[in-house]
């Protein structure tokens, strides 16, 4: 039985749906319950809901054998997992936004705020620029109409947020998407049936394993 790690939200039910569609249904998660694990003995399949942030975590340590997570939380968090597929769904950006007409005084550090500290810090580093890091939780958009940063660096989706607050999109820094990742130890043991599940998914997405 594969043991698969879902992450909650409209996200976990867009991918649920591809699961089924690749015929690894288990219909009790489609009941109005509380209930976090879901079984279907005879689809061989359990899936459990978790935090967006928390699927790379349960699936390094190998309480699940498979799970979806977004490419920033990859390249962010670093898991030591096998990421086997782009499931094409969830796609955003991560990028660089400013206040509209901003330009960089490359003789002064620049101030970053994110909570994606890794991310911002290798990109930075990859162009030779100097900066210093403010780590936010949330409402990052406020740092630099406050003048706490001089740039955000977040995920975009369709810039909505950044345009009411009178700010716009400088870089791209890497486009994002769902993956399916796997733990490295169970890979060996369930081989069959996650390249199985892998083969099945790619049917519905355009690029295969």
């Amino acid at each position: 039985m594969l043991n698969i790690a879902l992450p909650k939200g409209r996200l976990g039910e867009q991918v649920y749906d591809a699961f089924e569609r690749a015929g690894f249904p288990c219909p009790s998660i489609r009941e109005d319950s509380r209930r976090l694990i879901f079984t279907n003995p005879e689809a061989d399949v359990s899936y459990f809901w978790v935090k967006p942030s928390d699927v790379a975590i349960y699936v390094e340590r190998g309480a699940a054998d498979v799970g979806v997570v977004g490419k920033d939380i990859l390249l962010e968090l670093e898991p030591e997992v096998y990421e086997l597929l782009d499931l094409n769904v969830g796609k955003c950006r991560m990028a660089v936004a400013a206040l509209k007409g901003w330009q960089d005084n490359t003789q002064y550090t620049l101030r970053v705020a994110t909570k994606f500290r890794r991310i911002a810090k290798q990109y930075y580093h990859s162009i030779g620029r100097n900066i210093d890091i403010i780590h936010l939780n949330g409402s990052i958009e406020l740092a630099p109409i406050l003048g706490l940063s001089d740039v955000i660096v977040d995920i975009v989706e369709t810039g909505t947020t950044l345009r009411e607050n009178n700010l716009e999109v400088v870089e791209t820094i890497v486009p994002i998407s769902a993956r399916l990742i796997a733990n490295r130890a169970n890979f060996k043991f369930k081989t069959e049936p996650i390249e199985r599940l892998v083969r099945e998914l790619s049917k519905g997405t355009e690029q295969t394993l």
